[in-house]
C-alpha cells in the first residue's frame, strides 16, 4: 500500500494509485449547505486535500477524467447536477509570506493573487476566455478583469480559498513587539485582506462567484473582516461534516486489516497504538464519533509498510507547534489550564464555545475568561469536544497522547528553562526506567521543581501540582504508553508508565506512581522548619505517615490490577508524599 504523506493533490493521489478514504459522499452535503461556506479544522487535518477534491469535482476543464479521477468513488454512481461546471480559482495563503511591515505582506498578499488569476488565465485558455489584464501594484484590479473575462462565459467561478487566516495568525502569534499593529493594518478599515474579501463578496452579485469554500483554523480573522464578507455560513460545528476531515475509527480498522490480513494480533496491537496516540476528536457538536488526526494516521501507516515497527516518535515533527505558537496561548492567561490538561484526565465545561471573537478580544486581557480560553484552545487543536454534562454543558478535553505529550515538553521548557538542568533530568528519569531507582528523580523534583513552585500561590498545591513535576520529568513517549489518571480497579491510578509494546525487548521497567500530598498547615510547619527536618523525623508526622499508608494500598491495587490486565509487565510501584513543597518521601511498595 502506498500513503500519500505529504501529498494533498487528489488528482495525483486517485491516479499513482495512493491510499484514499472517500470524502466525495460528502459533496450533496456541502451543496445544500449553501454556497458560501467557511470550514474550520486544526492545521495538518485534511483541509488541502478536501479542496483539491472538490476543485476535481467541479472544474469543467476535468469533464472527461470524471470517470477516471471519481468513478470508484461514492459519488461517482450519483454525481450531482453540478459536476465540472465551474471555473476554478484557487488561493492558498499559506503561500504568503507574513514576516516583514504590514506593506511588505499586502505586497506579498498581492503577488499571490495576482499569480493565482495569471494560472488561471492560461489553465482555461482554451475555453476562449479573452486575456486577463494584470495589475502588478494592485489584484483587486487584476480580480476586476477575470470578473470581467469570465462572465462572457458560460461558466461561473468556484472560489476555493485554503488557510484563509494563515498569515495574519503567524502576524498575530509572532513575538514582534509591533504584531498588533501590522495585524489591525492588514484586517481593518482599508486593509488588504478585507479589501480582498469585500471584492469576493461584490463578485457573488453577480454570481460570477457563484460558491465558494474557505478553510481555515480560527474564526478570528473572518470575525475582524465580517463586514467586508458577512456572506459565509460556518459548517465547522455541522455534526453532518464531523467526518468531512481526519479518519473514523472504522476507517482505520479497516486499513490495518488491509496491512495485515492474516494477522489479527497485529491489527488489534496496531489499532490499541493508534487509538491511544491519535485518536479522539469530535468536532460536529452532538456527533460522537472520534476522528483520527489524518496526518498521523497516515505517518503512522508509512512507517509500519516501511519498516515493519511503530513510529519510534509517535508525533510526527511536521506537526508540532513551533514554540511561538505555544508561547502565545500561554500569554493569553492559558498557561494554568495547559498545565491542568497536560497533566490530567479531568476534561472542562464551558457553557458553549466562542464562535466569533476577534484580534481586540484576543489582545484584551479583560476578555480572557475561561470560556475564551478554552474555546481558543479547542480551535488550535488543543482541547476537542467530548460530550456534554448533565445540565447541559460542553465537555472538552485533550483528544489524545500525542498532543497531550506536545504540550508536556512545552511545560517542561517553562518550568525548566535551563537545557542544562533538563537533562540531569533526563537523566534521573533514565536511572528511575532501567533499575527501578527512584531516589534520584526525588531528589530532582525536591532541588529543580519545588523551588519554582514554591515561587506560586500555596492555595493551588496539591496532589495534582506534584503530578505535574513527575510527569513532565518523566514523559517519554518514545519508550512509554504513559496516562495520568487511567481508570484501574474502579479508581484511577495517579501515573503510570507501561512500556510500549514494541519496546518490550529493552530491558526497561514499567512503571506505577501514587502522589499525595500534605499542606504544611496540615503538618502544623513552616517552610523553613519543614527543609530542616531530617527524614526520620519526616516520617513520623502523623499527616505524613497517615498519607503515605494510603499511597501504598492503591498503589498495591492499582498494580495488581495492571498485572491482571496486561499479564507481562516488569512493574515497579511507588508511593510519593509531598510535604508543601519542601520535602519528599518516597516508598517503594
Amino acid at each position: 500500500m502506498k500513503f500519500p504523506y505529504g501529498i494533498s493533490d487528489f488528482g495525483r493521489i486517485v491516479s499513482e494509485n495512493y491510499y484514499y478514504q472517500d470524502r466525495s459522499g460528502h459533496i450533496p452535503l456541502i451543496e445544500d449547505a449553501g454556497p458560501y461556506l467557511l470550514f474550520i479544522r486544526p492545521r495538518r487535518f485534511g483541509k488541502s486535500l478536501l479542496l483539491s477534491m472538490l476543485a476535481n469535482y467541479y472544474d469543467v476543464a476535468r469533464k472527461d477524467e470524471f470517470n477516471d479521477l471519481f468513478g470508484h468513488l461514492k459519488i461517482g454512481a450519483q454525481p450531482t447536477g453540478l459536476k465540472n461546471r465551474f471555473f476554478i480559482l484557487r488561493l492558498d495563503f499559506s503561500c504568503v509570506d507574513p514576516m516583514g511591515a504590514a506593506e511588505d505582506i499586502r505586497r506579498a498578499l498581492h503577488n499571490h493573487v495576482n499569480a493565482s488569476i495569471r494560472s488561471f488565465g492560461v489553465y482555461y485558455e482554451k475555453f476562449n476566455l479573452r486575456p486577463i489584464e494584470l495589475n502588478p501594484d494592485d489584484a483587486l484590479v487584476s480580480m476586476r478583469s477575470l470578473i470581467d473575462a469570465v462572465r462572457e462565459t458560460e461558466y461561473p467561478v468556484y472560489l476555493l480559498i485554503d488557510e484563509y487566516d494563515n498569515f495574519a495568525n503567524e502576524v498575530m502569534m509572532s513575538v514582534r513587539r509591533d504584531r498588533e499593529g501590522i495585524y489591525q493594518a492588514l484586517v481593518y478599515e482599508e486593509g488588504p485582506l478585507k479589501t480582498l474579501f469585500k471584492a469576493i463578496k461584490s463578485s457573488t452579485a453577480d454570481s460570477v462567484f457563484d460558491r465558494i469554500f474557505v478553510t481555515g483554523v480560527t474564526p478570528v480573522v473572518m470575525s475582524d473582516i465580517t463586514s467586508g464578507y458577512n456572506i459565509a455560513e460556518n459548517i465547522y460545528h455541522d455534526p453532518l461534516f464531523n467526518d468531512l476531515c481526519g479518519f473514523t475509527e472504522e476507517e482505520i480498522h479497516n486499513t490495518l486489516e488491509s496491512m495485515f490480513p492474516e494477522d489479527e494480533k497485529r491489527v488489534r496491537e496496531a489499532f490499541e497504538m493508534m487509538q491511544t496516540f491519535y485518536n479522539g476528536y469530535i468536532f460536529g457538536g452532538r456527533s460522537q464519533e472520534r476522528m483520527f488526526n489524518p496526518t498521523l494516521a497516515i505517518y503512522f501507516f508509512k512507517q509500519l509498510v516501511r519498516t515493519g515497527q511503530y513510529p519510534q516518535e509517535m508525533l510526527d515533527e511536521n506537526l508540532a507547534a513551533d514554540d511561538a505558537k505555544l508561547q502565545y496561548v500561554s500569554e493569553l492567561g492559558g498557561g494554568q489550564l495547559l498545565l491542568d490538561l497536560a497533566e490530567s484526565n479531568r476534561p472542562v465545561a464551558i457553557d458553549k464555545l466562542e464562535r466569533r471573537f476577534g484580534i481586540k478580544q484576543v489582545i484584551d486581557d479583560q476578555s480572557h475568561d475561561y470560556r475564551f480560553i478554552v474555546s481558543f484552545l479547542y480551535y488550535f487543536g488543543v482541547v476537542t469536544l467530548q460530550g456534554e454534562t448533565a445540565t447541559g454543558e460542553m465537555v472538552l478535553g485533550v483528544p489524545n497522547l500525542a498532543v497531550r505529550g506536545l504540550f508536556i515538553e512545552r511545560i517542561r521548557q517553562m518550568l525548566l528553562p535551563e537545557p542544562q538542568t533538563r537533562d540531569l533530568g533526563r537523566q534521573a528519569g533514565k536511572r528511575l526506567y532501567a533499575r527501578g531507582d527512584m531516589q534520584p528523580v526525588c531528589d530532582f523534583v525536591e532541588n529543580h521543581y519545588f523551588k519554582v513552585f514554591r515561587n506560586r500561590d500555596y492555595k493551588w498545591a496539591n496532589e495534582l501540582t506534584l503530578k505535574t513535576a513527575f510527569l513532565t520529568l518523566l514523559y517519554n513517549d518514545t519508550m512509554y504508553i504513559m496516562d495520568s489518571e487511567p481508570e484501574i480497579a474502579r479508581g484511577h491510578a495517579d501515573l503510570t508508565m507501561i512500556v510500549r509494546p514494541d519496546k518490550r525487548r529493552f530491558e526497561i521497567l514499567d512503571i506505577l506512581i501514587e502522589f499525595k500530598f500534605v499542606k504544611l498547615g496540615e503538618a502544623g510547619l513552616t517552610g523553613e522548619a519543614a527543609g530542616r527536618l531530617d527524614d526520620s523525623k519526616l516520617r513520623q508526622i502523623p499527616a505524613m505517615k497517615t498519607k503515605m499508608e494510603e499511597a501504598c494500598v492503591q498503589a498495591r491495587r492499582y498494580g495488581d490490577a495492571l498485572q491482571r490486565l496486561h499479564g507481562n509487565l516488569r512493574l515497579k510501584r511507588f508511593a510519593a508524599v509531598a510535604l508543601g513543597f519542601e520535602r519528599l518521601w518516597w516508598q517503594n511498595v
